[in-house]
C-alpha cells in the first residue's frame, strides 16, 4: 500500500512538474516568405534553437518559411492580428507604416553591402526604425543583407538610354520601379512565379533582381545578357511584434536582439560569399556579364524621379549617403 502511495505521489509530482514545464515555455511562430535552403532560413532556425537555449527552454520558436504562414504583406499585417510573432521582411513594407524608412530602397543610396550595414550602426538607422516602432508598435532588432539588385536582358545594355523602351518585370514597388523607369524601360508587374516563363515566351525582355536569385530561378537560361546595375542594394529587416516584444523582460530584449543580430551577420556573409563566385559562373556558362556606367544610371533618376514623391527627405538621403 505503501509503495502505491508513493507511486502515485510520484506520478503526480511528475505530471505537476510537466505541467509547470509546459506552462513557462512560450510558443512563438516566427514567418518568412524564403525557401528553406535559404540563408535567410536557415540561420533563422539556428536563431530559433540558440534562443531556446539561452533563455533555458523558456521559449520554443517555430519558423516557417516559404510563405507557409502567408505572403509577405499577410505575415506584416499578421503581426498586428497576432497570428504571427516574428518576421523578415523588407522594408518597403515597413515603409507601408512609417514612409521615411523606406529611403534605403532609393536607387543608388548604397555603395555597396558594407555600406549598409554600416548605415544599421548608426543615428540615422536607430532614428528611422524608432519611426517605424512608433507608428506600428513593432520593433526591428536586425538587418541582413539580401543581395545587390541587378538587371538581365536579351539586348545589350550599357548606359541608363539603352533601357528605353524595354519591356521589363518589375515588383510592384515604387522605389523598384524608379530606375528603370527614369531609364524608360516599359515595367510590368508579372507574379514572381511567372517570371521565368514570361521571360522564356517574350511577354516581357528583362527583369532585375539579385545575382543569387537570378541564379535559383535559372533567369540565366532565358536571358542573354546580365547587367550589373547594382540599382539597390537589398535588404531584409527581423521584426518582433508589439505585443511579443512588450511581454519580454530587458534581459530577454537583449537575449533576442543579440542572437537575431549574429544570424543576420551569418546570413550576410553567406550572401556576399555566394554573389562573388557567382559573376563567374555566369561568364563560364556563357552568359554575358557586363559592368554600365552606374553614374549615368544614378544622374537620370536623380533628375527624373522626386524624393517627395516617396514620402522620403533629402535630409534623410543625404544622411544615409554620408554613411562612412
Amino acid at each position: 500500500m505503501k509503495f502505491k502511495l508513493l507511486t502515485l505521489l510520484g506520478a503526480t509530482a511528475t505530471i505537476l512538474a510537466s505541467a509547470l514545464t509546459a506552462q513557462a515555455q512560450t510558443a512563438l511562430k516566427w514567418a518568412h516568405v524564403y525557401e528553406t535552403s535559404e540563408p535567410f532560413h536557415t540561420e533563422s532556425v539556428w536563431a530559433a534553437e540558440e534562443i531556446g537555449k539561452r533563455t533555458e527552454g523558456r521559449y520554443k520558436i517555430d519558423v516557417f518559411p516559404a510563405s507557409q504562414l502567408g505572403k509577405e504583406a499577410d505575415i506584416n499585417q499578421g503581426l498586428k492580428l497576432g497570428t504571427v510573432d516574428i518576421i523578415i521582411s523588407g522594408s518597403s513594407f515597413a515603409a507601408r507604416e512609417y514612409a521615411p524608412i523606406g529611403v534605403t530602397y532609393f536607387p543608388y543610396i548604397f555603395r555597396d553591402p558594407a555600406h549598409l550595414i554600416a548605415y544599421t550602426k548608426t543615428d540615422v538607422f536607430k532614428r528611422l526604425a524608432q519611426g517605424y516602432e512608433e507608428a506600428s508598435g513593432n520593433h526591428i532588432t536586425a538587418v541582413t543583407y539580401y543581395g545587390t539588385r541587378h538587371t538581365t536582358s536579351n539586348r545589350p545594355i550599357a548606359k541608363c538610354a539603352d533601357m528605353q523602351g524595354l519591356k521589363m518585370r518589375v515588383p510592384d514597388v515604387p522605389a523598384y520601379l524608379a530606375m528603370p523607369r527614369a531609364c524608360g524601360a516599359n515595367t510590368t508587374p508579372i507574379a514572381f512565379a511567372e517570371v521565368y516563363l514570361a521571360l522564356q515566351n517574350g511577354t516581357v525582355e528583362a527583369q532585375e533582381n539579385p545575382l543569387t536569385t537570378i541564379e535559383a530561378k535559372k533567369f540565366f537560361e532565358v536571358q542573354k545578357h546580365i547587367v550589373l546595375t547594382g540599382h539597390i542594394v537589398d535588404h531584409l529587416n527581423t521584426v518582433i511584434s508589439k505585443n511579443l516584444w512588450s511581454q519580454l523582460s530587458d534581459a530577454d530584449k537583449q537575449i533576442f536582439t543579440e542572437v537575431m543580430q549574429e544570424a543576420a551577420e551569418r546570413a550576410t556573409k553567406i550572401i556576399e560569399e555566394r554573389e562573388k563566385k557567382l559573376v563567374e559562373t555566369f561568364k563560364e556558362r556563357g552568359i554575358e556579364v557586363t559592368e554600365v556606367d552606374k553614374a549615368d544610371f544614378e544622374s537620370t533618376v536623380m533628375d527624373k524621379v522626386k524624393l517627395e514623391d516617396f514620402g522620403y527627405t533629402k535630409e534623410d538621403w543625404e544622411a544615409v549617403r554620408a554613411v562612412k
